[in-house]
């Protein structure tokens, strides 16, 4: 079985584009934080190449932007290529299937599948990108202090 789960921050604003054949493609990198604290306190992050194609390459280009949390179901895939000067340079990514917004109020809690997002043809051209304020504090900056909560906080 070949599958990833990853939630992190995009490092950049995802790159669009199109194939030949006119299906777009999206490429951008994933920041996902490890598990646990490093020798200084702080988390070390994995920086994790991702592409999308068709619908879903679209989707991110439109509702996503560099330090926007994303969900993301997808497969890692290999693949090599000869470079300019005739080395063989190999390429490890994560071919995303599934998207989700991830965050509180500031981002929309959506979701999408490579057959969910349907409003354009695949050659049309991606335009009216929404902007919108990425939260500038770490929602998890508070994560391994304690929380004091009372009956009243609770939905039940």
């Amino acid at each position: 079985m070949n599958k990833i789960i990853l939630v992190g921050r995009l490092t950049k604003d995802p790159e669009i584009r199109s194939t030949s054949a006119g299906f777009a493609t999206a490429n951008f990198t994933v920041a996902v934080n490890r598990r646990y604290k490093n020798k200084e306190g702080g988390y070390d992050a994995d920086f994790l190449p991702c592409v999308a194609f068709r619908t879903t390459a679209e989707f991110i280009g439109k509702f996503f932007k560099k330090g926007s949390m994303i969900g993301l179901e997808g497969s890692v895939q290999t693949r090599s290529y000869d470079a300019q000067d005739g080395t063989k340079r190999y390429v490890t990514e994560v071919n995303v299937e599934n998207v989700e917004f991830v965050g509180g109020k500031n981002e929309s809690s959506t979701s999408a599948s490579s057959g969910d997002f349907v409003d354009a043809p695949a050659d049309a051209p991606i335009d009216d990108i929404p902007e919108y304020d990425v939260p500038s504090q770490d929602p998890y900056e508070n994560y391994d202090k304690e929380v004091s909560l009372s009956d009243n906080d609770l939905p039940f």
